[in-house]
């Protein structure tokens, strides 16, 4: 009881802080510009933990299977999942794009594009396929941690955990060692949420000083358009998929509502993974298979992003008054597909990625176009990141049936509010 106190505590300290960071960055942007600090800080303190939770969450789960080819079933499937949705969500972003047509009206003159604003972006190599899949083996073991990128830390967990499978009995004393430090780490996770609503403040008062809630209203239907189409992505799409699963959306959109105001406030999705991580597995998915599909989902399962991608490339061609057929709308969809998936493992990936795949469409699109998003990009992240954290949780839940690894009676009373001891000990 004291702990869904603490929880529901949490998020209406979340919602307070978020509202107050509006506020001051409204009236006060010079002093909430200096907020930054403390958004920023929030997100490496949980940053921080991501690593080292997620190689003892998959080396425990898989050191207890008796069967490691269950690994790579579940890996396969999973990956086959993720790109249906991110073609779904893609396909969504062009219809809507094309049909509402947010750009249209504009009139811009592509010559009078800022093309230095857009540089770093421009110039910056982007990793192809070939280069992705290298980059998930790590140079060195350390190397992986230090970085803190998700794939290659995954990448040594797998094969640390199949080898502690195959040794045995001599493995089960360290898969108790790291049981233990699993639960140390989730205290100090426990610990650094006390802190998510002044993370909130800053990260939201930051944005709104910085940016200014005025200067959005030239792109408002571009905006207004990306977070109705993430809406009913979320309320239509997944429902109808949570159904075919046998359970309901709204109660799992509620019962992760603290991630889901977590997000709000720091526009990162990874700023909740180990608590999403924690909540899926106490809901009744399998432990190895939580550690397996939500850290590839954050690489792989991007349905914001993907929604986010095709709408603003369809916004830039109409500005800039440039028609696009549907052949050029499926051209975009196929490179996206594979461009995509190396945004999440580079900083400022996203327009990396916008200005790979524009070069591809011949020219006919001028790749500094993208600096008709840039000003609104910060204010779209929030939608981003809450159609990819509910997409991944979605994904583990429905890939959990399909591999029977859900416990359905259990899923079905923690939706509906009722508190089994895993879910009271993850919350204490």
């Amino acid at each position: 009881m004291a702990s869904a106190r603490a929880s529901k505590s949490l998020y209406i300290q979340v919602l307070i802080a978020i509202l107050l960071g509006v506020v001051i960055g409204h009236f006060f942007p010079d002093i909430a510009i200096q907020m930054q600090p403390f958004g920023d800080g929030f997100v490496k303190l949980v940053k921080m933990m991501i690593a080292p939770i997620i190689f003892i969450t998959v080396v425990v789960g898989i050191g207890k299977l008796t069967d490691t080819g269950e690994v790579g079933r579940i890996g396969l499937k999973a990956i086959l999942y993720f790109e249906a949705m991110t073609t779904l969500a893609m396909l969504i972003g062009l219809v809507v794009g094309h049909i509402v047509q947010p750009g249209a009206g504009l009139n811009i003159d592509p010559a009078t594009l800022d093309a230095k604003a857009v540089a770093k972006y421009t110039s910056a190599p982007h990793l192809g396929v070939g280069e992705f899949l290298l980059n998930v083996i790590p140079d060195t073991i350390v190397g992986a941690f230090a970085k803190g990128d998700i794939l290659p830390v995954l990448f040594f967990a797998v094969l640390f955990g199949v080898g502690v499978a195959n040794i045995g009995e001599r493995g089960k004393m360290m898969l108790h060692v790291l049981e233990e430090v699993n639960h140390v780490l989730f205290a100090v996770i426990s610990i650094i949420m006390r802190v998510a609503p002044l993370g909130a403040f800053g990260a939201m008062s930051f944005t709104v000083g910085k940016y200014g809630i005025g200067a959005l209203a030239n792109l408002g239907i571009l905006m207004a358009c990306f977070y109705v189409t993430c809406a009913l992505f979320i309320f239509v799409v997944m429902a109808g998929v949570m159904r075919l699963a046998g359970l309901r959306l709204w109660p799992l959109l509620r019962y992760l509502k603290e991630e889901f105001f977590i997000v709000l406030g720091t526009s990162s999705s990874e700023a909740a993974l180990p608590s999403v991580m924690a909540k899926l597995e106490a809901l009744g998915c399998a432990r190895p298979l939580v550690g397996l599909v939500v850290p590839l989902g954050y690489a792989f399962n991007l349905d914001g992003t993907s929604i986010y991608f095709t709408m603003a490339i369809a916004f830039i061609a109409q500005a800039l008054n440039i028609p696009l057929s549907w052949g050029d709308y499926l051209l975009i969809c196929g490179v996206l597909l594979l461009t995509s998936k190396g945004a999440a493992a580079v900083t400022g990936g996203g327009f990396i990625t916008l200005a790979a795949t524009l070069s591809t469409l011949d020219g006919k699109v001028p790749v500094t176009g993208i600096v008709l998003v840039l000003a609104i990009d910060r204010f779209m992240s929030e939608a981003r990141a809450i159609t990819n954290l509910f997409g991944n949780s979605v994904a583990t839940i429905v890939i959990a049936r399909w591999e029977g690894q859900l416990d359905m009676e259990r899923a079905r009373r923690v939706l509906a509010g009722q508190v089994v001891p895993a879910q009271a000990e993850m919350a204490a």
